[in-house]
């Protein structure tokens, strides 16, 4: 056990300052997007991506986008930041957090941007309270595929762009400047984990504290879960609080978050955290996957630099094994077939939870799953459509879903088809009216693919912000990878 500290309050950047050096940032992606001929395919010009499907090599110019990485101006008193597209969440809680405040939803992986979990949704432990990410979104700078800056609010003239936005992953344009809406938060999380032997008493248990906001007598926070069998689940309930006292430490000690977790007793087991530290608890091990690098073995645990216990440099490792095949290549020398990457994130409704676990874990061989309750936010901004306010990715009004988050691959079976696994995956969520997100590997065909993923609403937002198709569009990104 440690002791926190408060991070110090700092007085704000001069906002003029801020805004000037953006502006200088956004006049190079405009010579950048000059630069690009008019018959390549207009894409960002970084090596970096959260994304796990494939993406194409090409040698033409991309957008440079290296002077929209910052935090511009924070409002303590409107509980509001301008923040550039690239900005990444690391850098915003650091910037927030010295005024005791921070986005409504903070995605786990300190590199995730803000414009990326915008355009390619994000989700956290405050979703069932607070959304996702673009539902705190006041306003946005888009760079669209005509070559303009238009400014997206909820019900002006580009409102079309401001709805259509989120899960179009960059194929309407890429966010510039996003205003967002802040939280207070206080400096500590208290932690309750909750152990279940049975699913279906596990999903009436989250349906409950979703609706009521309360446990056993006690306000709930944040709320996320974890799956390591059907007779092993938890779900961890967490409440801010400013008493002074000792904290855990998952980054730098040899104890790992999720391990902590489980317990076999009735009673929940409590943990506290800084805030700092709960918004980053599942970055140092990216969840459970460094698992796959050795950094759990405690062996190695104890000499692995804490510098490189994060999601980014976890990132480095995927790199050079999908360059060289070396998991591949290992597999091989055991006399064992090469492996399907399965890794995914799903939205269930609440009612097929525990249904769609007991298939999952019956049929897809892979252990633990994350699971995070989520809701679109009440009320909805002016403008929304009542029925489908956000047409690219269409959940439901006033209907609780389940983020199910798993990662990991099984073994490829001879003769089935390519992505057998996630093929059989994508028609289980369909069969239990839910979604998933394209982050990666996807497999639909265009019809079904329509169907899920705002269709003709699509095609219309297309033709106004990108007539010329200088960006891809959503199908060929998410599916054909192109």
């Amino acid at each position: 056990m440690a002791y926190a500290i408060a991070l110090p309050r700092r007085r704000p950047a001069p906002r003029e300052s801020g805004f000037a050096a953006h502006r200088a940032g956004v006049n190079l992606l405009l010579d950048s997007y000059r630069a690009i001929p008019a018959n390549a395919t207009v894409r960002l010009a970084k090596k970096t991506s959260n994304l796990f499907r494939a993406r194409s090599t090409t040698s033409a110019p991309g957008l440079d986008v290296s002077g929209l990485t910052s935090v511009i101006s924070v409002d303590p008193q409107n509980k509001t930041a301008d923040v550039a597209g690239m900005c990444t969440y690391e850098d915003l809680v650091a910037a927030t957090l010295p005024y005791g405040l921070a986005p409504l939803v903070v995605p786990q992986l300190k590199t995730i941007t803000l414009g990326g979990a915008v355009t390619g949704l994000g989700i956290e432990s405050t979703s069932f309270r607070s959304g996702l990410p673009h539902e705190s979104v006041l306003e946005m700078d888009i760079l669209t595929g005509r070559g303009e800056i238009v400014t997206a609010t909820p019900d002006g003239e580009h409102s079309d762009l401001f709805w259509g936005f989120p899960n179009s992953y960059g194929t309407l344009g890429y966010a510039t400047r996003l205003k967002i809406q802040l939280e207070p938060v206080l400096p500590f999380v208290a932690l309750r984990h909750v152990r279940f032997d049975d699913l279906d008493v596990m999903q009436r248990v989250m349906d409950e504290i979703v609706r009521d906001r309360v446990y056993d007598g006690t306000e709930v926070q944040y709320l996320d879960g974890v799956v390591f069998s059907a007779e092993e689940s938890y779900l961890t309930l967490g409440i801010q609080t400013a008493e002074p006292g000792p904290v855990s430490d998952y980054h730098s000690g040899p104890d790992i978050f999720y391990r902590s977790i489980q317990h076999g007793s009735a009673t929940p087991k409590t943990d506290r955290l800084t805030i700092h530290d709960y918004l980053w608890r599942w970055d140092t091990d990216w969840f459970w996957c460094s698992r796959a690098f050795g950094t759990q073995n405690p062996r190695i645990r104890r000499f692995w630099p804490k510098k490189y216990r994060r999601s980014s440099f976890y990132w480095k490792l995927i790199a050079l094994d999908r360059k060289y095949d070396i998991a591949d290549r290992l597999e091989a020398r055991k006399g064992n077939p090469p492996r399907e990457r399965v890794v995914q994130d799903v939205e269930v409704p609440i009612e097929n939870t525990a249904a769609f676990l007991r298939w999952f874990l019956n049929d897809i061989p892979i252990e633990p799953l994350w699971l995070c309750p989520l809701r679109l936010r009440e009320p909805a901004p002016p403008g929304a459509d009542a029925a489908r306010p956000w047409p690219l990715y269409p959940l439901e009004p006033k209907r609780t879903y389940v983020n199910i988050g798993f990662w990991s691959s099984v073994p490829i079976v001879p003769g089935a088809p390519e992505g057998a696994a996630n093929r059989a995956i994508e028609h289980k969520v369909t069969d239990f009216q839910g979604h998933k997100s394209l982050y990666s590997d996807a497999y639909y065909t265009e019809s079904e693919f329509a169907a899920l993923y705002g269709g003709e609403r699509f095609v219309e937002l297309k033709k106004r912000h990108d007539p010329d198709s200088r960006l891809l569009d959503m199908y060929s990104k998410a599916v054909q990878r192109k």
